[in-house]
């Protein structure tokens, strides 16, 4: 049985219900602020910044990065022996429109 979302409802709700969560949405905020002001190429930030940053454990940014991957709100590459992860643009675009009520 359909609860009647589209597939862009749907995103969204993922979307939503991802920075519901206090940690996620501090960890989102955080790696969006790093990525903008220290790495303008492509607006990335190395993980082991963030975790600083947070002071939260491994493991924990570990979970809730993984909720923002699946939301697709996040995403992250591994660079060597670093992760660097950015905002998905598309996300941010996305959720901008759903609020823009110009």
């Amino acid at each position: 049985m359909s609860n009647g979302l589209e597939m862009d409802d749907k995103k969204l709700v993922r979307m939503f219900k991802a920075l519901s969560n206090p940690n996620r949405f501090r960890l989102f905020t955080e790696i969006r602020e790093q990525g903008q002001s220290a790495y303008e190429e492509g607006h990335v930030c190395f993980l082991t910044d963030v975790m600083q940053a947070l002071n939260i454990g491994a493991p924990t940014v570990s979970h809730h990065l993984k909720e923002l991957v699946t939301a697709e709100l996040v995403e992250t590459e591994r660079r060597g022996k670093f992760v660097t992860c950015r905002v998905r643009t598309p996300a941010l675009d996305a959720l901008r429109a759903f609020l823009d009520v110009s």
